[in-house]
């Protein structure tokens, strides 16, 4: 599974979950930075990728649409780096049960002080 990283996460953070989540990307890689809610979802959609991002924007979409593409929603508002990364990495295996579920659109990610 790979993972489109939204503007709001740091570029640092595909080489930090590279291991778990081989090819995945930053939107900045593929020219989206400036784009709009609805083109990178549609990349995403387009590519197969998983979306994930701090924008409830994106959420939004989720219930709007439903997948693909699939969303994880982190709520860690201004977190390190080093801490978003242990949070997807502490919730790797939830993420591939939600991957695998094709029924389901949003998974949420707890906000650091809830884990």
């Amino acid at each position: 599974m790979r993972l489109l990283l939204d503007q709001n996460l740091s570029r640092r953070l595909v080489g930090m979950l590279r291991d778990a989540f081989p090819g995945s990307v930053h939107v900045t890689e593929i020219d989206l930075d400036a784009a709009t809610d609805q083109e990178v979802w549609d990349h995403a959609r387009k590519h197969d990728l998983v979306l994930m991002s701090k924008d409830s924007d994106f959420r939004q979409l989720a219930f709007l649409y439903g997948p693909p593409p699939k969303v994880v929603w982190l709520r860690v508002g201004n977190a390190t780096t080093a801490s978003v990364a242990n949070l997807v990495l502490d919730h790797v295996e939830a993420i591939e049960s939600f991957v695998a579920n094709e029924d389901e659109a949003l998974l949420v990610l707890p906000s650091l002080s809830d884990t």
